[in-house]
């Protein structure tokens, strides 16, 4: 893929809308998609929605699109409810995950798609089409269709279709999930590039955090329909408003914990104020993040190194506390060279506010 500076092109004077989402709701038949979900994207920002499947994510995206209605609620495009425009006058490009190129169609064919149904003339359609191939790093396969084609090649072209009639809001809907690790790197940073060079309001709808977390602005991430929290990545990281969350962005460890007077928390030992709500009741945990967790080789220790997992520059090991409670730890590996699997080891947790959630039933 070329990682040269394309010139900018005349999208990039078109700006680019907010969107609202106002007490959507839909549910198909008994299963509820959206339930009440309230959300607003920035102009010209990129947000992901991110969550597990079925937590209505791409149900959000193909009503914004016009491909779903919704039961109620609003859906606001620079302050207009969009509800009764047909999806073809809508302002908004649409990327899908099965790239959904025309196979009879050449490449310059299938981006000048939309402005031929609009009645533009050829010579028009062969200008934007080449323009449009040149931004997207292809214009070396205007000729050819899309079994001539490599995936990558294939999503760029379904991008550039979906740029050709200047939207100012652009939907990806797990464009990269189709494709291999080295690909949807590279395709997800020219993604990025090209939103950022046009300035156009885009929703990035993913499972992936590491997709999300890497290309977005803001992060919404929905659990059952409902928006748990939304922020910029790394406070969606460091900060998560949930117990969802935290677990679902990054990994997290859970270790039990009892109350103690004035809203504090003991665990391992140490007493910790806590980031948040208490739970009034129930048996509680502490979620904590492996690079929070520090261990140092103890012959006394209070765990037991029972796995190391090899990432690069760190190594994660998982250690078991003397009740069973496994925790993971991410240490420069020089360091983890010293705690070798069957190894004892004293755990110890920074001095800071902890988040608490009550422990999972059966825990």
């Amino acid at each position: 893929m070329s990682t040269a500076t394309h010139p900018r092109t005349e999208d990039a004077a078109t700006g680019s809308a907010t969107v609202e989402f106002r007490s959507l709701r839909r549910a198909f038949g008994t299963t509820t998609a959206l339930d009440g979900l309230d959300l607003d994207v920035r102009p010209g920002e990129l947000l992901a929605l991110l969550g597990p499947s079925g937590c209505g994510k791409t149900t959000a995206l193909r009503i914004l699109a016009g491909f779903e209605s919704h039961d109620s609620g609003e859906v606001l495009v620079d302050g207009a409810d969009i509800t009764r425009i047909p999806a073809h006058r809508r302002d908004a490009g649409m990327v899908f995950q099965s790239y959904s190129l025309f196979p009879h169609l050449t490449a310059a064919e299938n981006v000048a798609f939309g402005l031929r149904m609009r009645g533009a003339g050829k010579a028009e359609r062969r200008r934007r089409a080449q323009e449009l191939l040149e931004l997207v790093g292809l214009p070396q396969r205007a000729g050819h269709y899309p079994h001539q084609m490599s995936g990558g090649q294939q999503q760029r072209i379904a991008l550039a279709r979906a740029l050709a009639l200047r939207p100012r809001v652009l939907l990806l809907d797990e464009p990269l999930s189709a494709l291999d690790a080295k690909v949807r790197l590279a395709l997800r940073e020219e993604i990025r590039r090209l939103q950022q060079e046009l300035g156009i309001t885009t929703l990035f709808v993913t499972h992936d955090q590491e997709e999300a977390l890497s290309m977005a602005d803001r992060v919404a991430v929905l659990r059952a329909g409902r928006l748990e929290q939304c922020a910029a990545p790394s406070e969606l990281y460091s900060r998560p408003a949930t117990a969802f969350v935290a677990e679902f962005v990054g990994t997290m460890s859970r270790i039990p914990c009892a109350r103690t007077a004035g809203g504090e928390v003991e665990v391992l030992g140490r007493r910790h104020p806590v980031d948040g709500e208490l739970p009034a009741d129930g048996d509680l945990h502490v979620l904590v993040r492996p690079e929070h967790v520090a261990l140092a080789p103890a012959d006394e220790g209070d765990a037991l190194v029972v796995a190391a997992a090899f990432l690069g520059a760190v190594t994660r090991l998982t250690v078991r506390l003397a009740d069973g409670t496994e925790v993971k730890s991410d240490l420069p590996t020089e360091a983890a060279a010293a705690l070798p699997p069957g190894t004892r080891a004293a755990l110890t947790l920074p001095a800071r506010p902890v988040l608490v959630d009550r422990a999972p039933a059966g825990a």
